[in-house]
């Protein structure tokens, strides 16, 4: 292959090269644009084609049918090579030796933009936007599909140019460009339906445990008790006796019920109250049995609580 095999087709530039790395030639800082270095004779064919400036080329990889555009920095490569930033290699499906083919090119101004970084933390940077303007300062063009490298802080970010507006490929230079960010590759979105599926199941936990711990109110089932110390019993079958006494009321056919006071204590159930459940039952005559013990029994109550008699008392005078 010659070194030089121009094809002029008018005001055309195109010719095939060699590509190597810029690292080749000790020229890092070229890694962070667009920029090729070119050999002195295309700078010739050039001029005679007299392409103006900004000099724009295409580059393509005929075996990979891979396309992408970039700009020249200088001409000082060795005939029929060329000097490439590593990542156009990569995105151009290149390595070190194969055949390029350069082509010039005349790209519209760009007026829109969408880039998608690789990784959520370029945008976790202080000011990304402004970082990606100072490094597009390094670049002629962009092409869509194509993934930029921006390096900051010791730091490379990959981005993906998603889409160019008013063409596939644009020129940068010298233009206001509108910049739209798309959510980055590793970007995960809330997992939304897996908190719900969640809070779901967690309330009937919630209600399930105070069922559990929290009984049914039941009123009166403590134990009762006396400030003097004697037992609960005594009281209940005292009070039982003059309470049933007085609203005990007497039978249709003149026969009184017998009291409970007048049955034996022994007979009773402890702790309850038994309203005439002891009573004796009277006789198919219908006739009531009454003992003189009972009769003997209620003349003394009677006696122990008289009556009340209003004004019985011993009369005194104020005169003395």
């Amino acid at each position: 292959m010659n070194n030089e095999d121009y094809e002029g087709h008018g005001s055309t530039f195109e010719q095939n090269y060699r590509c190597y790395p810029v690292s080749f030639i000790e020229k890092p800082l070229l890694e962070k644009g667009d920029k090729i270095i070119m050999p002195p004779s295309a700078l010739d064919r050039l001029a005679y084609l007299q392409i103006d400036y900004p000099m724009l080329f295409e580059l393509s990889n005929p075996s990979a049918g891979r396309v992408s555009h970039c700009g020249v920095l200088e001409f000082i490569a060795d005939e029929g090579l060329i000097y490439v930033p590593y990542w156009m290699m990569e995105n151009m499906l290149l390595q070190e030796g194969d055949i390029v083919s350069v082509k010039n090119a005349s790209l519209s101004k760009g007026t829109y933009v969408k880039l998608q970084p690789h990784t959520t933390d370029f945008l976790d940077l202080s000011n990304p936007k402004a970082i990606l303007e100072t490094t597009l300062r390094s670049y002629s063009c962009l092409t869509t599909g194509d993934t930029i490298m921006v390096a900051y802080n010791n730091k490379k970010f990959y981005i993906d140019i998603v889409e160019t507006k008013p063409s596939s490929a644009i020129s940068i230079i010298e233009t206001d460009c509108e910049v739209d960010f798309a959510p980055p590759l590793d970007y995960k979105e809330p997992e939304k339906p897996a908190r719900s599926t969640r809070s779901n199941k967690t309330p009937p936990e919630v209600d399930e445990e105070p069922a559990k711990k929290i009984a049914k109110f039941s009123p009166f089932t403590g134990s009762a008790r006396r400030l003097d110390g004697k037992s609960p019993m005594q009281s209940v079958a005292a009070v039982s006796s003059p309470m049933l006494k007085q609203h005990q009321p007497e039978a249709t056919n003149g026969t009184n019920l017998a009291s409970t006071s007048s049955t034996p204590r022994q007979h009773q159930h402890p702790g309850k109250l038994v309203f005439g459940s002891n009573v004796d039952q009277s006789p198919p005559n219908g006739t009531p049995k009454v003992s003189p013990k009972e009769s003997s029994q209620e003349q003394p109550e009677k006696v122990e609580e008289p009556k009340f008699q209003a004004f019985s008392g011993k009369k005194y005078s104020l005169k003395g």
